[in-house]
């Protein structure tokens, strides 16, 4: 049962004090993430230090990840390029395969950032395929549009094809999760269904939404009532044995990793709470525990 593994995501740099203290609830996976910059991380040594955290565990280090934008490189995002250089370089001393983020984009449109996302994405991949690295990206609008935005331009299907077509590689994939396209009010299951039997899925994170039809009905997207929340998995409207069945449809052996911190009622002191119970809810839906045939 555990080729796709259940994690969660942890701070690269908070990462040797909360493993410990998460990893008996019994996490399978973690992505450990940096923003904007890996900053003065000095990540052998924190790959070292991790590695010893998890060694003769049943336990895998899914991907590294960094989240700002490397195609401005302005401002706080100064730093973002280099640090997917730096972990593309390393993850292989955290015995990761697989490292994620946002695309970044140009201001305007994302069609006028494709031409960026090549020069820069081409070169990346260069470097990670030279080093049996994978890249994928989050498909997190982070409050943009196809018009407009400073963050990530993967956050649409169309962007998807524009981007794989921009640079051609079975080295880059998506970082997908149905939250992002339920914001947008996309139906994630039969998207889900299409991009599985790609292979352009690479890890999927384990975030959901609730969405508030009636406040759809009533007000639309644009007044002043929420009508989408995202939900830790388990408490949201995305039947997750769907997609996790979906995912072994197509071949899928990579982790779902919970994206937690987002939940408007499991939040604060009920974080962990809610993300054991998501954990234990996604190892359900994945089948529960292996038993094995009669012999």
């Amino acid at each position: 049962m555990n080729n796709i593994r259940i994690g969660t995501l942890v701070g690269g740099n908070d990462a040797v004090r909360v493993l410990p203290q998460i990893i008996p609830y019994g996490f399978e996976s973690f992505e450990l993430t940096f923003w904007q910059t890996t900053g003065q991380a000095d990540l052998p040594e924190l790959a070292k230090q991790v590695k010893e955290i998890v060694a003769e565990k049943d336990i895998v280090i899914s991907t590294l990840g960094i989240f700002g934008n490397p195609l401005t490189g302005t401002g706080d995002n100064g730093d973002t390029l280099a640090s997917w250089e730096r972990l593309i370089d390393h993850a292989e001393a955290f015995g990761a395969k697989l490292v994620t983020g946002f695309t970044g984009r140009m201001p305007g449109t994302i069609d006028e950032s494709l031409s960026r996302f090549g020069e820069v994405f081409g070169e990346l991949t260069k470097r990670a395929e030279s080093r049996g690295v994978k890249l994928a990206f989050e498909n997190c609008d982070m409050g943009g549009n196809w018009e407009n935005g400073d963050w990530n331009i993967a956050h649409n299907p169309t962007a998807w094809e524009l981007m794989f077509n921009a640079v051609q590689s079975d080295s880059i994939g998506l970082q997908w999760e149905p939250c992002h396209q339920m914001v947008s009010l996309i139906d994630p299951i039969p998207q889900l269904r299409k991009w599985a039997h790609t292979g352009k899925i690479f890890n999927v994170h384990g975030k959901d939404a609730t969405i508030a039809w009636d406040v759809v009905r009533e007000y639309g997207i644009h007044g002043p009532k929420p009508f989408v929340w995202h939900r830790t998995p388990g408490f949201g409207d995305t039947n997750w044995t769907d997609i996790i069945t979906i995912l072994r449809q197509a071949g899928y052996e990579g982790s779902i990793d919970i994206e937690g911190w987002h939940d408007p009622v499991y939040k604060d002191e009920l974080e962990m709470t809610g993300q054991v119970h998501a954990l234990n809810y996604l190892k359900r839906c994945r089948g529960g525990d292996f038993i094995p045939n009669p012999e």
